[in-house]
């Protein structure tokens, strides 16, 4: 591809609204050039993104900017999240959402720091790859942009100054940042985390949220026992199913307030079909 000869308009622009965060003006470059980079090389990684410019420095200098340099990464996350607030189609609403997922970022070597070998369940096959935690904030309008990530390590990777937390505590910090920050809005998440430990968590918060259930997962509805699936083929005959159509496309659902083992306050169940005969597979 031609090599970037120059700083486009649009990162000069960014580089107005955060030059303040920086302590000089290399470091102000380096900035630009990394924002660049991930926008156009197409390796974005530190020697990737060196090589894609006509004219640089040594990729060292960038590798140093961004893993030694003293600016301060929160500093400026919370300025580009206040920026978001400026613009009426990115601002905070109390009917925002806020999405917590993983996801795998491969790579190609051992030796990157906190790297790992990890099962991709997307692509049923292991990668090298960092684990990440990440918290999106959802607008109706179908804006979307990340609020703050976590990086999981494995055990053999933690020491004293880095003990192991696992995912659900990694979620659980996401969730008490994203509050402490008063980020409006409900959290969702997929049925990995929609465990106890979590749902109670942001329960006694006092927010809300919106999980996927998984289909083997122990209920308890009417003070009955029952795993969710089987529930769902021998209660939910098609007569209680209620029809229901959006934006032209078609669904049944039944809905009702059940009991989840280990976790401390009712939950309400929404159960969908996209047909009304028995045979058609639910999602709850």
């Amino acid at each position: 591809m031609p090599a970037i000869v120059a700083i486009p308009t649009v990162v000069e622009e960014v580089l107005v609204q955060f030059a303040d965060l920086f302590p000089n003006e290399p470091s102000r470059q380096h900035f630009a050039e990394y924002l660049t980079g991930l926008l156009i090389a197409e390796s974005k990684t530190v020697s990737g993104i060196t090589r894609a410019f006509a004219a640089t420095t040594d990729q060292s200098c960038l590798n140093r900017w961004i893993t030694e340099a003293p600016w301060d990464v929160q500093r400026v996350n919370l300025h580009r999240l206040e920026w978001h607030q400026d613009d009426p189609l990115t601002r905070y609403r109390q009917d925002g959402t806020i999405a917590i997922d993983n996801t795998l970022v491969d790579h190609d070597g051992k030796l990157i720091e906190d790297a790992g070998v990890f099962w991709d369940h997307a692509d049923q096959r292991y990668l090298i790859a960092h684990d990440y935690l990440i918290a999106n904030y959802v607008l109706p309008n179908g804006r979307h942009y990340p609020l703050d990530f976590r990086r999981f390590r494995k055990k053999d990777q933690c020491d004293a100054d880095h003990p192991f937390r696992d995912h659900t505590d990694l979620c659980i910090e996401l969730i008490d940042w994203v509050i402490a920050q008063d980020i409006p809005g409900d959290f969702t998440f997929d049925s990995y985390f929609t465990h106890a430990n979590v749902l109670n968590h942001i329960h006694t918060a006092g927010r809300a949220y919106v999980g996927d259930l998984k289909a083997n997962r122990k209920i308890v509805v009417q003070g009955q026992e029952w795993v969710a699936n089987a529930w769902v083929a021998q209660r939910l005959l098609p007569c209680l199913r209620t029809k229901f159509t959006v934006a032209g496309h078609t669904q049944w659902y039944y809905t009702t307030t059940i009991r989840i083992p280990k976790v401390d306050h009712p939950l309400r169940i929404l159960v969908l079909w996209p047909e009304r005969m028995p045979n058609s597979p639910a999602k709850s």
